[in-house]
């Protein structure tokens, strides 16, 4: 049960070696840099740089200060090693050979 005035979100964040999901009550209008602060997420992946890393809400990429609905997941993206469309070129270029 919801606590009154409060609503439920999440917070995710996976690097290659660990995931994490930070189930989470804030007020309604809550922004997503305040949730994220509040969940403990940046104590436990000191890593984590909201002025570098970009966020999302379902895979959308949303700015710091959008404001949250019940039931939206925020997603912390880590910044790419690679180039996909580079890492896929050159896979197929090795398998023509």
């Amino acid at each position: 049960m919801e606590n009154a005035g409060k609503i439920r979100i999440e917070i995710a964040y996976a690097r290659l070696d660990t995931q994490i999901i930070v189930p989470l009550e804030v007020s309604p209008g809550t922004a997503v840099e305040e949730a994220i602060r509040h969940s403990g997420v940046l104590e436990s992946f000191p890593e984590i740089d909201l002025a570098a890393n970009k966020v999302g809400v379902f895979g959308k990429l949303v700015k710091l200060d959008t404001p949250l609905r019940a039931g939206d997941r925020i997603e912390i993206y880590r910044a790419l090693i690679a180039d996909p469309k580079e890492v896929r070129r050159k896979r197929a270029a090795e398998e023509d050979k």
